[in-house]
This record gives C-alpha cells, sequence and structure tokens, in this order.
C-alpha cells in the first residue's frame, strides 16, 4: 500500500520549482552510457584530517574554494527520463569554470532498477548517485556500505558541511548507526512549513480542458452525480478532436501494482485520513473511497472509460495531452506541463486548467500531498569515489546557499543582474524559460535544470512569478497541500518475510483495481474486492511493522521541532 503513494507523494516535489519540461521531456532515452571511471584512488585519509577537521563549523571556510584544479565526477541519477549531459549551457559552464568540477551523468537507458542492481551486484559505483528516497536501494547501497557517511567525510575533509547542512534533515535522514548517507533536495521540514507553508504547492490535481468545460456551463464535478453527468456531457458535446475520438478522463498508467491516481490521488482529494487515534488507516477499504471507485466502474458501464487508459504508458498520454483529447484528467501537473504550455501558446482557451473535482460526501476540502522532510530525490557518495575531499566539498557547496543560487541563476551578467534590487533573470533569459523550458535547459542550463540537489524553499527568494497555464494549476493547490512525512518509509525491507508478502500483496491489488473499474456490477466489484482482502498474506505482521515505522517517524519529527 505505502509504496505507490510514496512514489506518487514524492515526484510532486518536481513541480514546486524544477522546471516540469525536465520531468517530462525525457522518454527514456539515458544520457551518457559510460560506466564508472576505472580510477577509484582516494586521498589518504590522515592527509587532511587536521586540526581544522572540528565538527564545529564556525570559522571554516568551503572546502571546495582550497582546490579547482579540473576534475570529473561520476554521477549516476535514476531516472531514465532525464536526458541533459552536463556542459554546453550558460550553468554548468559557470559552475566548472568556478569549482573546476566536471560531472559525466550516467542515466539508465530502460529499467531503472535493473541498471543500479547490475551496478551494485558488481561492487563498482560511480563517485555520486542520486535515487528516489523511496527506493530499496537506498537501504541496500547503505546497509551493504556502498555508500560513505557523508558526516564522517564531513568531519575528515570539509566541517563547512554542517554549516549549509540543514539539522532537520539530518536528523531525519540519521540512521541506527549515528550516521548520515545521503542528503535529499525539495525537502521541507516542520519549520519549514511554519515560514513558507502558504507557498507549499502540490502536485495533485484535476484538470480540465478549459474550453469544454466552459461550453458545459461549468459543471459541477465534485459529487458522483456531477462528475458522471459532466463526462457524459462531453462526450456528446465533443465526440472527436481533430477527427480522433475524445477521451473523457485521464489517469496515470496502470501499473502491476495500482494506479496513482485511483489510490493516493483519489484518497487524497476525497480528504480520507491515513490515520485514526494514532492507529494507520486502511484507506482502502474507506467506504467514502469505495464509493468513488465504483462511480469509475459506473463511468465504464456507461462507456466513458476510454481503453487507452487501461493500457497506456506516459509517452502515449503526453502525446494525447499535446492533442488536447482528454477532457478531463485526475494526474500530476508536472507531467503535462509541457503539453499543457504548448496548447495554451496555440489557444489558451484549449489549455487544461484545474478545478475541484471529486470530494467526499460532507464536501471537506482536499488534503493534498504537499513537500515533505523526506524530499523526493536523495543523493549518496560511493565508497569508491575518486576524491574523498573534493566529492564531499562540491556536495557542500550544492546544498549551500551559494550553490544554490549559481544552480537556480546561473552567472551573473550572463542569465541573470541586479534588477530592481533583486537578483532575477535578465529579460531575454526569463522569456525563454516561459516559452520554450526546453531550449532553455539546453542554452542556459538554470532554473534547476540540474536539480539534485535543488532547495525549493531556498530558492523562493530568486523564482519568478509563475505564469499562465502552470500558475492556474499551482495556486489551486495551495492551501490545500499538507505534509505527510509522518507516512513516509513505512514498508517493509524488500527481503523480510513481511516485504515479501507486502510485494505479493502489491501486486494482488494491481490486478484487482482494473478488475474492479471493468465489472459488469457493483456486486461482482464487491466480490473482487473481497477476494483481494482474503487473498493478501501476512497484513497482521506488514500493518505491525508499519505501525512501529510510523510511531518512530512520529518520534523523529517530534525531536525536530525541538
Amino acid at each position: 500500500m505505502g509504496t505507490t503513494r510514496k512514489v506518487a507523494t514524492t515526484l510532486l516535489a518536481l513541480a514546486m520549482t524544477l522546471s516540469a519540461a525536465a520531468c517530462s521531456g525525457g522518454k527514456n532515452n539515458g544520457g551518457s552510457n559510460a560506466g564508472p571511471s576505472e580510477g577509484t584512488s582516494s586521498p589518504s585519509a590522515s592527509t587532511e584530517a587536521t586540526a581544522s577537521a572540528s565538527a564545529s563549523p564556525s570559522g571554516d571556510a568551503p572546502a571546495w574554494q582550497q582546490d579547482t584544479s579540473p576534475i570529473t565526477f561520476d554521477w549516476y541519477i535514476n531516472f531514465s527520463w532525464f536526458n541533459k549531459k552536463w556542459g554546453g549551457d550558460a550553468t554548468a559552464e559557470y559552475i566548472t569554470k568556478k569549482t573546476g568540477v566536471k560531472l559525466n551523468f550516467i542515466v539508465p537507458a530502460g529499467n531503472e532498477n535493473e541498471k543500479l542492481n547490475t551496478m551494485m551486484a558488481s561492487g563498482k559505483l560511480p563517485d555520486f548517485i542520486t535515487l528516489g528516497w523511496y527506493e530499496e536501494a537506498v537501504r541496500k547501497m547503505t546497509e551493504g556500505k556502498l555508500v560513505l557517511p557523508l558526516n564522517e567525510l564531513a568531519d575528515q575533509y570539509d566541517p563547512y558541511f554542517f554549516k549549509v547542512a540543514d539539522p532537520a534533515k539530518l536528523g531525519w535522514y540519521k540512521k541506527e548507526d549515528g550516521n548520515v548517507y545521503g542528503y535529499p533536495n525539495a525537502s521541507s521540514s516542520p519549520a519549514d512549513y511554519e515560514k513558507y507553508g502558504e507557498n507549499f504547492t502540490s502536485n495533485q490535481t484535476f484538470a480540465v480542458r478549459k474550453d469544454m468545460y466552459e461550453a458545459l456551463g461549468k459543471p459541477d464535478m465534485s459529487t458522483p452525480e456531477g462528475f458522471l453527468n459532466a463526462l457524459k456531457a462531453a462526450k456528446e458535446k465533443f465526440p472527436e478532436v481533430n477527427g480522433q475520438p475524445l477521451i473523457p478522463i485521464g489517469l496515470h498508467e496502470f501499473t502491476d501494482t495500482g494506479n496513482y491516481s485511483l489510490e493516493g490521488y483519489l484518497q487524497n482529494f476525497l480528504a480520507i485520513p491515513q490515520e485514526k487515534d494514532g492507529k494507520l488507516y486502511d484507506r482502502r477499504q474507506d467506504p467514502e473511497y469505495l464509493k468513488w471507485l465504483k462511480v469509475f466502474r459506473q463511468a465504464n458501464q456507461d462507456g466513458l472509460l476510454a481503453k487507452d487508459i487501461f493500457i497506456d504508458k506516459r509517452p502515449q498520454m503526453e502525446e494525447k495531452i499535446a492533442q488536447g483529447r482528454y477532457f478531463a484528467m485526475l494526474y500530476q501537473r508536472s507531467d503535462f506541463a509541457a503539453q499543457n504550455l504548448s496548447l495554451y501558446q496555440k489557444d489558451p482557451n484549449t489549455a487544461y486548467i484545474a478545478i475541484d473535482g471529486p470530494k467526499n460526501a460532507s464536501g471537506d476540502q482536499q488534503t493534498l500531498s504537499g513537500p515533505g522532510i523526506s524530499g523526493w530525490t536523495v543523493t549518496l557518495i560511493s565508497k569508491d569515489v575518486k576524491d574523498k575531499k573534493r566529492a564531499i566539498a562540491f556536495l557542500s557547496y550544492l546544498i549551500s546557499e551559494e550553490g544554490n543560487k549559481d544552480m537556480f541563476l546561473g552567472e551573473k551578467g550572463v542569465t541573470y543582474d541586479t534588477i530592481d534590487g533583486k537578483d532575477q533573470f535578465k529579460p531575454e533569459v526569463l522569456e525563454l524559460l516561459n516559452k520554450d523550458r526546453t531550449a532553455f535547459d539546453q542554452k542556459y542550463g538554470a532554473s534547476y535544470t540540474y536539480w539534485m540537489l535543488m532547495d525549493t524553499n531556498m530558492n523562493l527568494q530568486w523564482a519568478p512569478p509563475s505564469v499562465d497555464p502552470a500558475k492556474q494549476l499551482e495556486d489551486w493547490t495551495k492551501g490545500k497541500s499538507i505534509s505527510m512525512a509522518e507516512f513516509d518509509n513505512l514498508d517493509p525491507p524488500a527481503t523480510s518475510k513481511e516485504g515479501v508478502a507486502g510485494s505479493k500483496n502489491g501486486r494482488l491489488w494491481g490486478k484487482a483495481l482494473p478488475k474492479m473499474i471493468l465489472a459488469k456490477s457493483d456486486a461482482e466489484f464487491d466480490e473482487i474486492f473481497n477476494k483481494y482482502l482474503k487473498d493478501r498474506s501476512e497484513q497482521d505482521a506488514i500493518d505491525a511493522y508499519r505501525q512501529k515505522a510510523y510511531e518512530t517517524n512520529l518520534e523523529k519529527l517530534k525531536a525536530l521541532d525541538k
């Protein structure tokens, strides 16, 4: 139950400031396929262990300034859609000129898990590794001692790390051995919510094509009846889009473990709690949730669910969104930002806008997944790193305000200037950012084109105001976005008895969910769902593990507030 929601939850961090186009442009054509560098020698531990290597950071200068000679680090990014190479743009060239560091990105051409597992099995990893914090590989690499503790590297080589690292993030990511192995991007602590919360957005939206929605009289789609009637009216009034059939509702792809849209997204729109009286709550058995799944079943019976939604993957969806073929979508806004911008530029009325969408019977406001302290990805330093001091020094630079500013704004006079007393993008740079994100990335490489250690709260001081069509979708989520950090990382290890059973149960759900939607009656729906509940194994043990992990998270969050 947890993994699907976690992935959906954490990927939203991307949308806060990272260009959505970066997320949507990859289509699995990976970047450099070069393997890790052969040279794995590291400096002698004693060489840099001087008196200055105290954990007390006061007065320390950044270690990266001590050595800016040329060095190239291999950096593995566990996302097949990331297709940007380092260099050739103003920001990367500036950072290399400043620090001496070049990066060789290694990106999987296909299945991310296969690539990562192969690298781990070889016993040799690239210098840096960036992957979702929710990936099982994070646990494997830390427990297998394939990555180095950042705190020990900092103690020895760059105590400045402790000056720029967020203590709350270090506390959250501290393992039982007292070490911190990864540092997150797009992470927001409880203190960040107090400081910036009103600016926080979610990636989870219910979007409709503006012109169609308005032509139907802006129907209320928050109730089952209104939802079904609107889909029916859209299909009747707009049977075709440019000669191709209208798709009344679009969803994230169906996988072997389910569908984000019909799980966490729908549950969040219905404001279904994840815990009750301190005990984790099985949202799948919530009557309101099951009622709305039956609404989708009814939609299918009424001919309102196109067969496309059961088979299409993201590239096919992107193509159909770009054609404006969906009337409505329960979908992650960053995943269609590039296509929506293209529609908007041709005709603003054909773009997608966010509306309320499904609500519970009480009409409660949605509780959407906002940024959490886990962030989106974590970056680790491999035991095979070619230069420990340069690696931790570069990581410290990247997480510092200076590094974040460089990665966001680029070089002064080239990509940004102080205009009206504020450091901001030059007009021609901003124009390209708002017009063509892909071209912007290639030419300027700013605005977190390289997002691996972006601090989405720090960037608020430099970020240009959002513009439509992205602005409307973002603004709709403000005030509805909450932290769900206490529900992160609850699943048992994949190789444990509970973990093996959990994986099996996840696949059971992945088979049951589409069958429930395709059921010919509510009675058949109930039969399939009850069989899923009955066929689950070790559920009591899984629930006990998750409850304990949840309580541990609560304690950690409480400690961070002190």
